[in-house]
């Protein structure tokens, strides 16, 4: 077998020599390992290349969800599986596969877990592999880009903080079925279920169906917060809404903060999302998604 790792060295956990580390566990295995590091400002088209050129049997991205949105574009309908390495702050897509944090324990993943096909959502012209929203998430992943230090406690701050500043949003969502306007706090395009703080926005999502799903967070609350993160309850469809659609346009009426997959991306007033079905192969721990 041989494989090509894409390594992040910019990711969260910057205390681990991913090379090094990798390099050591494949060491006293037959399989052919070639290395690429990320540089600052890589292209895609680059990457893309490196893949080709390498010709792999499998590629393993080490790094955050950006890091995996950005492989998993380079792998769009390629017969080559993705595996990940869990090295940013949240690592909410790794969480979502069940992928081991443990480095090691992810590795062997990487080599002995499942392949599955799983489907992506473009949105605009990006693409999702894990969860896009707009409005409050995104506000935070604003402040939590610009903070000093990175992890748990620095988003629980810029979460916070935008809590008391975070204007509620007029807006209008076109889904296959039908049309809706709501005022809401946080709209959520979810090719997942869950962010990689454990909170579960999306108790009906699966990567392997043929639709995504539309949260709309109409208020936020501490007692929809602790739903998602530790009950799991039904949502209360005063301050919650869920639609399951393939395609879907929301216009809002002012400019919102606007991320996907971890990634703020400005502000926007129209988004425009449709799925990509069976998009990319990727290596998990379990068929169960």
């Amino acid at each position: 077998m041989k494989i090509f790792c894409i390594i992040n060295s910019l990711s969260g956990k910057d205390d681990i020599d991913f090379r090094t580390v990798i390099e050591s566990h494949f060491s006293p295995t037959n399989i052919d390992v070639v290395i690429y590091e990320l540089q600052k400002g890589c292209k895609k088209e680059t990457i893309v290349q490196q893949i080709k050129a390498a010709a792999p049997d499998r590629v393993l991205a080490a790094g955050g969800d950006g890091t995996i949105k950005l492989i998993a574009e380079c792998l769009v309908n390629s017969d080559i599986p993705m595996g990940i390495l869990p090295a940013g702050s949240a690592n909410g897509m790794a969480k979502e596969l069940g992928i081991p944090l443990d480095v090691e324990k992810a590795l062997e993943t990487f080599i002995n877990g499942t392949i599955i096909q799983i489907h992506l959502t473009k949105i605009n012209d990006e693409i999702c592999i894990h969860l896009s929203d707009i409005g409050f998430n995104a506000f935070v992943v604003k402040k939590f880009e610009t903070a000093e230090k990175r992890g748990m406690w620095s988003y629980v701050k810029a979460a916070w903080e935008v809590l008391w500043s975070n204007p509620r949003m007029s807006i209008q969502i076109q889904t296959d079925s039908q049309l809706i306007h709501r005022n809401a706090e946080m709209v959520v395009i979810a090719n997942a279920t869950k962010y990689g703080t454990g909170v579960l926005i999306n108790p009906e999502g699966s990567l392997t169906d043929k639709c995504f799903e539309v949260i709309v967070v109409k208020k936020i609350s501490l007692a929809e917060i602790f739903k998602m993160r530790f009950t799991h309850k039904p949502y209360d469809p005063e301050k919650t809404e869920l639609f399951q659609t393939g395609s879907v346009k929301i216009n809002s009426r002012k400019n919102v903060h606007f991320q996907v997959d971890g990634e703020y991306l400005g502000k926007v007033k129209t988004l425009k999302a449709s799925i990509i079905p069976d998009a990319i192969k990727i290596i998990t721990e379990s068929r169960n998604l």
